[in-house]
């Protein structure tokens, strides 16, 4: 059974910064790319970061420049650096591997 469990959202000031973990169980993700959306209140989800198997990274224009992705094979775990956080960022965070898996998602919220 693959599992995908998302943590380390929270509450930050805007400017701030967080990092996101997606750890994977029941499927070996070196094999896939990943990607990580959003999903803000009254939104369509969105996509955010892809990470490939490689570890090459692609980003939304919005994101650019302040998100990077990262991953870690050998634990199973793909990451996301948040920094320069702004209200806009606000939303539910949650990782996909192979077009088919979502994790839960974390919250984050930036707000002063």
């Amino acid at each position: 059974q693959v599992q995908l469990v998302e943590s380390g959202g929270g509450s930050v000031q805007p400017g701030g910064s967080l990092r996101l973990s997606c750890a994977a169980s029941g499927i070996q993700i070196s094999i896939y790319h990943m990607r990580w959306y959003r999903q803000a209140p009254g939104k369509q989800r969105e996509w955010v970061a892809s990470i490939t198997i490689g570890g090459s990274t692609n980003y939304a224009d919005s994101v650019k420049g302040r998100f990077t992705g990262s991953r870690d094979d050998a634990k199973n775990t793909v990451y996301l650096q948040m920094n320069s956080l702004k209200p806009e960022d606000t939303a539910v965070y949650y990782c996909n591997v192979a077009s088919a898996y979502w994790g839960r998602g974390t919250q984050v919220t930036v707000s002063s």
